[in-house]
């Protein structure tokens, strides 16, 4: 029997990963499926990690894929070729997709235009709309000329208040299954060296450099002030992409730390109710990201998805803008709309030290509201859904390429 072809898409990193853990699920289920990818913004490293074939080229551009924040950041990626990398990549997309009986679309308009323009039928992860956003979905007529299409079998909404409320617009095939976000987010019993009875504080700078090398350094000057005013002891987890891993040396010196076996280090600090330094530490990991969202009590984001899968998770988060491109803080303000009172945005501009400050004491405060607390478990159940999205969307896909 002659294999069927799948093409991904996905316009984000975020939602690269999304498209991966769909593509896990449908291997799982299907044998005898062909699957290929086209990430339209990045280097596409989530799909390489999974083997799978990248049918065009890729690039990082300037913005990181985010240049909606700012009109000037789409000039830079204009300048740095987009428009021909744009181009190359439609046509990979057309003339692959001749040879395939579905395309799987994760991202917003772009994504669903470029599955459109293929003319074979296809599914989409609406990962970029949430009623949350605006109180209901404005699609716009593109978008909605798109997934109105009999070409789109299926949309997947990121939850389930979105979905009713575009089924209350008349788009029936709008459905909530779970979020693919929360899945693949069990421990793995990794040695986290934690200290029993101490409150672990996840720290998430991003995943795009070198913006995250950045935050990194912003989120170190964080955590000086949180060991030093923090009325609870606190210890520090970081959660890094391998190549930030490979920056540990730089980033120590730009923040006057010193770097010891992936352990950043700062000595000399005057903690609450203390007449002695101590020392801090942030132990920093590549490979144990899950581990260090489920053992946290709190943690301090600056970047997207992980912060959603946090939230999902029950935890509260504290976030910081920093200059950009991605995390800034109108895209802080967007996720706090998106994710709740979960989510704590402490500044609007670029953090200072006296937002460094505040986001100490909110740090502190949070972590003995009790009430709070509570509520965080109850809303990042309400907000991002239970894991198991992956596996229903590749059902979905499974059932339709064996008729």
């Amino acid at each position: 029997m002659k294999s069927k072809g799948v093409l991904f898409l996905s316009n984000g990193h975020g939602e690269d990963a999304i498209n991966c853990q769909i593509l896990k699920a449908l291997k799982a289920s299907s044998s005898d499926v062909a699957e290929a990818a086209m990430p339209i913004v990045g280097d596409g490293a989530a799909y390489a990690r999974s083997t799978v074939p990248i049918i065009g080229p890729t690039s990082q551009m300037p913005s990181g894929g985010v240049f909606y924040m700012n009109p000037l950041f789409l000039l830079k990626d204009i300048g740095a070729g987009l428009v021909r990398l744009t181009w190359q990549q439609l046509q990979a997309v057309w003339t692959h997709s001749r040879h395939c009986d579905l395309v799987v679309a994760t991202g917003d308009i772009v994504a669903a235009a470029i599955a459109r323009s293929t003319s074979r039928p296809y599914i989409i992860f609406l990962s970029a709309h949430s009623s949350y956003y605006e109180g209901q979905v404005n699609l716009g007529f593109i978008l909605n000329y798109l997934l109105s299409s009999d070409q789109c079998l299926a949309v997947f909404t990121r939850d389930a208040v979105t979905a009713a409320d575009l089924n209350r617009q008349g788009l029936k095939k709008a459905q909530f299954v779970c979020n693919p976000i929360m899945d693949n987010l069990n421990s793995t019993g990794k040695d986290l060296q934690l200290i029993p009875g101490v409150r672990t504080i996840a720290l998430l700078p991003g995943s795009r450099l070198p913006e995250a090398t950045d935050n990194l350094v912003l989120l170190l000057e964080l955590v000086k002030e949180i060991a030093a005013t923090s009325t609870v002891p606190v210890q520090f987890r970081a959660a890094l992409v391998p190549i930030l891993m490979l920056e540990l040396d730089d980033i120590a010196v730009r923040a006057g730390w010193q770097v010891r076996s992936g352990k950043l280090i700062f000595s000399g600090i005057k903690q609450h109710g203390s007449s002695t330094a101590a020392t801090v530490e942030v132990i920093c990991y590549s490979d144990a990201f899950a581990d260090i969202l489920q053992q946290s009590s709190l943690v301090i984001g600056m970047t997207g998805t992980a912060v959603e899968q946090a939230v999902g998770l029950g935890k509260p988060v504290i976030t910081i803008p920093g200059n950009g491109p991605s995390f800034t803080y109108r895209f802080a303000e967007a996720q706090n709309r998106l994710l709740g009172d979960s989510v704590q945005v402490i500044g609007r501009y670029p953090a200072n030290s006296d937002l460094i400050k505040e986001a100490a004491l909110a740090v502190d405060r949070t972590l003995q509201d009790e009430r709070y607390l509570e509520n965080c478990l109850k809303n990042g159940l309400e907000r991002m859904g239970q894991a198991g999205g992956s596996i229903k969307i590749a059902n979905f896909a499974a059932n339709y390429l064996c008729y």
